[in-house]
């Protein structure tokens, strides 16, 4: 019989007042972060990457990050693209061109 591979455990934990599942990440600053997938159907609204300094159009799958002292304020939840959000160690986040 063949053996099974185990799942692994997922470090999601569920967040109260409506916010949904978010895993938590370090981030190169040392800081832990709360990260939350966002899919092409949940995206609604035009946001601006602070990675890239691009939009995020509506139906455009990202993230969205906050750090993980904050309870999922608005002031502190920033859009990424999952590439922006991924290479974020290697580049800092840009200037506004405009």
């Amino acid at each position: 019989m063949p053996r099974r591979n185990s799942p692994k455990p997922e470090e999601h934990r569920p967040l109260g007042g409506g916010v949904g599942w978010a895993r938590a990440e370090r981030g190169p600053d040392g800081e832990d972060y709360l990260v939350r997938a966002i899919s092409g159907t949940q995206a609604q609204k035009t946001y601006r990457c602070p990675g890239c300094d691009h939009e995020i159009r509506p139906g455009t799958p990202h993230v969205v990050a906050w750090p993980a002292h904050e309870a999922g304020s608005t002031e502190e939840r920033r859009h990424w693209h999952q590439g922006c959000w991924n290479s974020r160690g290697r580049r800092g986040p840009t200037s506004r061109r405009f």
